[in-house]
């Protein structure tokens, strides 16, 4: 069974005991967190699509840890102008694991 959730503006295809990395969320560790914005479900050779979301279905899930991706390196340079710029940027995520869908 799986299910695509809408959480913080993004899609996420998600399965049930499955960990995923999200947008940073304003959540404790170990709290539980539901997403009512469930946009598909699919299981038991039947599929649900919500318009725009599909009605008493939720999925569950519990915040593991919050850490910071790997570093992206943004480079900008002019050719024969001597104009060069390096900025750096890690990402905030927050690792979920889901418990259940339903």
């Amino acid at each position: 069974m799986f299910a695509v959730v809408d959480i913080a503006g993004q899609q996420f295809k998600v399965e049930e005991n499955s960990t995923y990395y999200v947008p940073k969320l304003d959540a404790e560790v170990e709290k539980e967190l539901t997403f009512d914005n469930v946009l598909l479900v699919s299981g038991n050779d039947e599929t649900k699509v919500g318009v725009p979301a599909v009605e008493g279905v939720s999925v569950t899930a519990k915040v593991v840890e919050h850490i910071k991706d790997d570093k992206v390196i943004v480079f900008k340079s002019k050719r024969r102008k001597s104009y060069k710029k390096k900025n750096g940027h890690r990402q905030q995520l927050t690792k979920i694991e889901v418990t259940k869908i339903g």
